[in-house]
């Protein structure tokens, strides 16, 4: 991870139907690929990691990682140049937790703490999230959760859904 957290965001990225890319993996490696463009530097990225659809398990298989992405654009604006990048690859917001191309979160943004009616940081379920802790214990182990003061390891070892991920 960046020697300071205060310089890093923290994006989770998620797949579980392929669109035109043969693979998650594929579809998922593209979208790292088009970060830059939108002016996403990326620090540090994990490996891909598998797990059941959820809450449904009977969906497709997902894929799932995080990228450590520079920090220095206000939440929103990287917010929405996750929406943006989200649409170019065929996300289509409907039922929540439906299989979906693509998955987008920002689930932090350096040690900031927001709530408003459109984004809340950290994240306020990714602590519970295997497949979020995991990949970003793989690169970022001792990141510490702004509010719960735990870390990426830590909540990786309690988080209470996706316990079936690992990598793929």
């Amino acid at each position: 991870m960046a020697s300071d957290p205060d310089r890093a965001a923290v994006i989770a990225l998620g797949s579980n139907l392929a669109g035109g890319f043969g693979s998650s993996e594929a579809l998922l490696e593209a979208v790292l690929a088009r970060f830059p463009t939108v002016g996403l530097k990326v620090l540090q990225r994990s490996s891909w990691w598998r797990s059941a659809a959820w809450p449904d398990p009977t969906g497709p298989e997902y894929r799932n990682g995080v990228a450590l992405v520079e920090a220095d654009r206000p939440p929103a604006e990287m917010l929405r140049a996750l929406f943006d990048i989200e649409a170019q690859f065929g996300r289509i917001r409907g039922e929540r937790n439906a299989a979906r191309t693509l998955d987008l979160d920002l689930i932090a943004h350096g040690r900031t703490v927001l709530e408003t009616p459109h984004l809340t940081l950290p994240h306020p379920r990714a602590h519970e999230r295997r497949f979020v802790m995991g990949p970003l214990a793989e690169v970022a182990p001792g990141w510490t959760h702004p509010v719960l003061g735990r870390s990426a390891a830590e909540l990786a070892e309690t988080a209470s859904v996706g316990l079936d991920a690992q990598p793929a």
